[in-house]
């Protein structure tokens, strides 16, 4: 019998394939995800220094300085001549986007993905079906209006509401107002639209899903003739609209957009193995395992 725990939307791949290969992917983001956020709570918590700072910049050892790319962005729009550590750290960490996929940051690193997903598990548990329509171009209208608001205040605009910076400080603090904008996040994806914040809103993943177009590594639907039409992908996936074209068009079976995370969900969730992970130039059948 499968758990009532289990998501809908892998029911049926549980029970074709088994609990743990139906959560293959799932696991590995989450182990992801809370350990990027383990190694800056390190420091802080433990007073074991193996890096310092956070997601938007950060040291490693004191020997590698990373940089998130949108960050600086917004410095160079605020007027800020950055130092070059910093430009490096940045490139290199727009170079392994543009090899893994940009949004591959909102599936494996951002931590505030583990709150918008446990939203989305409770929406199906529930029978939550309200779903106010948003517009998935507003995250790029926001990310312009951050680049503004960096221009017109000489500050990085973002970084006083976004919510994985005020994630981290709550859980170092303990208490703050960071906690509300969680809150906020959570309740928007439970109650108001079904992915609101990751798949609408976010500057962020606006920003990852322009670098993620011309990422090397894609989900590929290589045995699409083998869906059976059952929607686990769709209904799983955060960004649906991506596997359309390759599992439904007579083209490329790579899933292209660069809205896609390269989260696993569409492999995790397929009775029938119809997706892996491949790459650009592989034609959809080399697998990447």
């Amino acid at each position: 019998m499968i758990g009532w725990w289990v998501s809908d939307s892998r029911k049926l791949a549980v029970a074709s394939r088994g609990l743990l290969p139906a959560h293959k992917w799932w696991l590995l983001r989450r182990l992801s995800q809370v350990s990027v956020l383990g190694l800056f709570m390190l420091g802080p918590m433990a007073g074991i220094w193996l890096v310092r700072g956070n997601f938007a910049a950060s040291d490693i050892g004191g020997m590698v300085t990373l940089a998130d790319p949108y960050v600086l962005l917004q410095s160079l729009a605020g007027g800020a001549v950055p130092i070059a550590p910093v430009v490096v750290g940045a490139l290199l960490i727009l170079l392994l986007y543009l090899v893994v996929g940009g949004r591959a940051y909102c599936g494996w690193v951002c931590p505030v993905n583990i709150v918008t997903d446990t939203a989305h598990w409770l929406r199906e548990k529930t029978g939550l079906t309200r779903d106010r329509k948003l517009d998935r171009r507003s995250r790029l209208v926001i990310l312009g209006a951050t680049l503004v608001a960096s221009g017109l205040t000489g500050t990085i605009a973002w970084e006083f509401v976004n919510p994985v910076s005020l994630l981290q400080r709550g859980l170092i603090s303990g208490i703050g107002f960071g906690w509300t904008i969680i809150l906020a996040v959570f309740l928007l994806d439970l109650v108001v639209a079904r992915r609101a914040w990751c798949s609408h809103l976010c500057p962020v993943g606006a920003f990852y899903g322009l670098v993620g177009r011309a990422a090397v590594i894609r989900v590929s639907a290589a045995r699409r003739d083998a869906c059976t039409d059952c929607g686990a992908c769709f209904n799983i996936c955060p960004e649906p609209h991506v596997i359309v074209p390759a599992l439904k068009g007579e083209g490329s079976p790579l899933v292209l957009s660069g809205d896609c995370q390269n989260c696993g969900g569409c492999i995790d969730s397929c009775p029938v193995k119809v997706f892996h992970l491949s790459a650009r130039g592989r034609g959809g059948a080399g697998q990447v395992h």
